[in-house]
């Protein structure tokens, strides 16, 4: 550029003052044209308008004149923009975003956090904008502020960076103003944030006297100008996961460090970058440390980000590490403020001015200040301002809460300001609650769960506070449980139980008065782990409570513990993937027993009869059910311990027994009077208070009720309440336990749309619980595997029955639901002789797989199996089947059914028919119309392909 000259006349336009400064260097036309990337016809131009405007006689007088009028120093050499020793990577939108803002407007300030990115962003801009010579012919001038603390001296500093000197008779910042005066020309500021009340003043009198010029400013902090345009550079993008910005930027780095990374971590270096807030600093250094540390080094190291973030030396310290950027941000702050910084570091989610009012607002900040305060931090880009309709919340970035947490140590304040956060975080968990869970609740809670457990592991850390974090391990449970984060509510149900027991240096009164919430935090504990289907957490936790009791001096409270645990090991035997010794759960009963004995306790006495119940109903259900002296004692044991719980006004205690009653009768063949015991739990149930024992009793309860209707042919029933039970949110982990009934009802109804819908969701959960196995998981799989098999997809079935093999027993799947399902299909495939095979067995030699569900089912498929095969006992059989199956409308129109095959009968075909249909059978009335034959045929067939079934047999 060329060298500026003295006080040109106003007349006198921006470029042709360049052209006279270069006359006075005595160039010629084609040498000036040249130097300013003009043509000779556009210098010869400007050299007439000049000649006019300052009434010279000729080109040489010309040149005399610039000459004499030039400074007499030396010309400045030309100003150039910063050359970047890296690639810029990213930031395309961001780049066209302020490209067009400076074009558009005077003033652009380009604010953010120290190490976001704001000044090679604003240098990328500058040189796009530099290249495109288009609306800043005159040029783009770069300069850094960081050297200035006197704001006296911003307009020399700029001046010296553009080439301007000072002029006889002015002072510098006039010269500047008159030398730029003309000039269309971008001026770069970076780092306005240390000078920041001198560079409001100062822009306003140069862009009022420089009508043509822009400038674009960076900044941790608006300028607060009149005429200001903010830009909020963000965090780089980490939108696209393994190809976002932040991902790009730290493997590019990361490879000119010698290490380049091997694309497989992509995927970790998304996580890492997410840690990282996307700052674009922070990444640099992380990503020079990759060759030594690793990326394991690097996630382990990101708890203590100001340190292991730092460089070798660098030009501009202030980028050294992370730690120094925020010295230089932290330096600008008044002493309140500094305060603040620190003190709302203890937030690690957004938080409102309110919350900080209550946490931060101490000597010597008041309420008012903080929320005062909060907006010029925000200013200063150390927080965050984030606008929602219910009100401004304010977050810091995790480098900035860690550099504060730093800070709040140094200033001796932090047990103080962490106490009072946790009282907080407390009273906003009492007034969240734990009922009424919608949407709005979801949302208050996630917004305060991040500094419940942030309280809890500090206060947990300090022995001193370990009462206060039992309370906030307590409360957290509870909300997780509402919040249906199942693992976290037992975690932290038993991190209360640890808490409230302290670290074993309680003299003996304490400890024993400690023990007792311990033991009811542990009982809640084990109702969790029921929810999950983890029966050896149940089993070990229910133990646990009963210690615990004991130390505490509640012996109907350790009884009761006690025989829950021994109950669970037989209710629940097929949720354990270690089931506890026959002799060792015999010893927990017994030891229940002992403890009870000398205790007058209705709820103790009626935990230890369920548990003998229980042992009674398991012990009978290995043998065949033909004891019926022993089965009606099972049945008058559980009867009684249904009194002793109702007197003891416990209804989860009530609803279990009745399960153990509901099995009772089952093994005395009782299927109605079973299907009525389980139904009538959920009735109890109802008026119980929600807590996780309940909630446990309450998910099997629905289950036992869908799966006893089924077994009783009541259909509707079972689909209702297996929609209920697949419809609790609180069985999100346990998905495929939720939908398994009812895919079981929708199978015996005939929908093969639900089961093939709730099959993906049965088996997404199913892959996400670890594979788990349990005694409902296997009918659901074997369900839908026959509905795969009457719709002819044999490659689908085949994987369904290869999953029965894991989710089951071989010996459940071989004569109990297996030889039903198996049967039905053999059935619809005109398979006689291979379904009379399936079910050869006589129902008393399995009845321990058929007595609980499958009795109807099976003695029917076997009648009509006899029939259909003309085997010669099939009239017998019919007529056992109908004597079982009274009662049933599924069973007993298949029964009806096989009757009428075997005579001929289709009128009675038709009456089957209408049967099913009466009792939900779908595929069963399509099935039977076809078998009808004649006209009635078509109209079979037709509905099975309505079903999506195949027509065969």
């Amino acid at each position: 550029m060329p060298r500026p000259v003295v006080s040109p006349p106003s007349s006198i336009s921006a470029r042709e003052a360049e052209v006279l400064a270069l006359l006075g260097e005595f160039l010629s036309n084609a040498e000036i044209a040249a130097r300013l990337f003009i043509s000779v016809r556009t210098v010869e131009s400007h050299v007439s308008s000049l000649l006019r405007k300052l009434e010279v006689p000729d080109r040489r007088a010309l040149s005399r004149h610039a000459a004499e009028q030039a400074r007499p120093q030396p010309s400045a050499p030309a100003p150039v923009l910063p050359t970047p020793l890296t690639a810029f990577v990213g930031r395309v939108r961001e780049r066209a975003e302020l490209a067009e803002a400076v074009t558009a407007r005077r003033q652009v300030t380009a604010v953010g956090p120290g190490g976001v990115g704001k000044t090679r962003l604003a240098l990328a801009v500058a040189a796009r904008i530099a290249a495109s010579e288009g609306d800043f012919p005159d040029g783009v001038w770069f300069v850094d502020l960081v050297p200035v603390t006197d704001p006296a001296r911003l307009g020399a500093t700029v001046a010296a960076a553009v080439g301007v000197g000072e002029q006889p008779g002015r002072d510098i910042d006039e010269s500047l103003l008159s030398a730029l005066a003309g000039r269309r020309a971008l001026l770069v500021l970076d780092n306005c944030e240390q000078v920041r009340d001198g560079v409001g003043p100062f822009l306003e009198r140069l862009l009022t006297a420089c009508p043509h010029l822009h400038v674009l400013a960076t900044s941790r902090a608006r300028l607060l100008t009149p005429f200001e345009w903010v830009y909020a550079v963000p965090p780089l993008s980490r939108e696209g996961g393994d190809a976002s910005e932040a991902v790009s930027l730290f493997m590019e780095r990361a490879a000119a460090a010698g290490l380049p990374p091997d694309p497989t971590v992509r995927g970790r270096v998304v996580a890492l970058c997410e840690r990282l807030d996307g700052m674009a600093l922070a990444i640099e250094l992380a990503a020079a440390r990759w060759a030594t540390l690793g990326l394991d080094g690097l996630t382990a190291g990101l708890s203590d980000q100001l340190r292991v973030l730092s460089g070798g030396p660098r030009a501009t310290d202030r980028h050294r590490s992370v730690r120094a950027v925020l010295d230089w941000s932290h330096d600008l702050l008044g002493p309140a403020d500094r305060a603040l910084l620190r003190r709302v570091s203890v937030f690690v989610a957004p938080f409102t001015a309110g919350a900080a009012g209550e946490v931060a607002g101490y000597a010597p900040l008041t309420p008012a200040a903080v929320a005062d305060g909060l907006g010029r931090l925000a200013e200063q880009s150390l927080l965050t301002a984030l606008p929602a309709a219910s009100g401004t919340r304010y977050r810091a970035l995790e480098t900035i809460r860690q550099y504060g947490a730093e800070r709040l140590t140094e200033a001796d304040e932090a047990l103080n300001t962490q106490t009072r956060h946790a009282a907080w975080c407390l009273s906003a968990a009492v007034a969240l609650g734990a009922t009424d869970t919608g949407a709005d609740w979801r949302a208050r809670f996630d917004a305060l769960a991040g500094d419940l457990r942030a309280a809890l592991a500090v206060a947990a850390g300090q022995p001193s506070r370990r009462p206060e974090a039992y309370v906030l391990a307590l409360r957290l449970a509870e909300l997780a449980f509402a919040g249906n984060l199942l693992g976290e509510a037992q975690q932290r149900y038993e991190q209360a139980a640890e808490l409230a027991e302290g670290d074993g240096d309680m003299v003996s009164a304490a400890a024993a008065a400690a023990a007792v919430p311990a033991a009811e935090a542990l009982r809640h504990a084990a109702g969790v782990a029921g929810c999950r289907r983890h029966g050896d957490d149940m089993y070990r936790l229910h133990l646990a409570a009963g210690e615990a009791a004991r130390r505490g001096g509640d012996a109907a409270g350790a009884a009761r513990d006690l025989a829950a645990a021994a109950t669970v090991a037989y209710r629940f035997s097929s949720e354990f993937t270690r089931l506890p010794a026959v002799a060792e759960v015999a010893g927990v009963l017994g030891e229940a027993r002992r403890t009870a004995g000398p205790v007058d306790d209705p709820a103790a006495a009626a935990g230890v009869a369920l548990a003998e119940a229980a042992v009674l109903a398991d012990a009978f259900g290995a043998v065949q059910g033909d004891a019926d002296n022993s089965a009606e004692e099972t049945v008058a044991r559980a009867e009684r311990a249904v009194a002793l719980a109702r007197q003891a006004g416990d209804p989860v205690a009530e609803s279990a027994a009745l399960d153990a009653l509901s099995g009772a009768r089952t093994w005395a063949g009782r299927s109605f009077a079973a299907a009525d015991a389980a139904r009538r739990r959920i009735d109890v149930l109802a008026a119980a208070p929600r807590t996780p024992g309940s909630a446990h009793e309450l998910t099997d309860a629905l289950a036992m009720a869908a799966g006893t209707a089924v077994g009783v042919g009541d259909l509707a029933a079972a689909r209702r309440w297996g929609q209920e039970l697949a419809g609790l949110p609180m069985l999100a982990e346990v998905g495929h336990y939720a939908t398994s009934w009812l895919l079981v009802a929708d199978a015996f109804v005939g929908d093969a749309q639900g089961v093939l819908a709730g099959g993906t969701r049965f088996l997404d959960a199913w892959e996400q619980s670890g594979r788990q196995r349990s005694f409902s998981l296997g009918p659901a799989a074997a369900a839908a595997a026959m509905i795969h098999g009457l719709r002819g997809d044999e490659q689908a079935r085949a994987r369904w029955l290869a999953l029965v093999e894991e989710a089951g027993t071989e010996a459940e799947y071989r004569y109990g639901y297996g030889a039903v399902f198996d049967a039905m299909l053999l059935l619809h495939r005109g398979e006689a002789a291979a379904a009379l095979e399936r079910l050869a067995p006589e129902p008393e030699r399995v009845w321990k797989w058929v007595s609980w569900i499958w009795l109807h089912w099976y003695v029917a498929l076997r009648a009509e199996a006899a029939v259909f095969a003309g085997h010669p006992e099939a009239e017998a059989r019919i007529a056992a089947a109908r004597t079982v199956v009274a009662g049933n409308p599924a069973a007993s129109a298949q029964v009806d059914r096989a009757q009428a095959l075997r005579t001929g009968d289709v009128p009675g075909l038709l009456r089957a028919a209408r049967d099913f249909a009466a009792a939900g059978c779908r595929y069963q009335a399509a099935r039977t119309l076809l078998l009808a034959g004649g006209e009635h045929a078509k109209a079979g067939a037709e509905a099975l392909t309505a079903l999506g079934l195949q027509v065969a047999g």
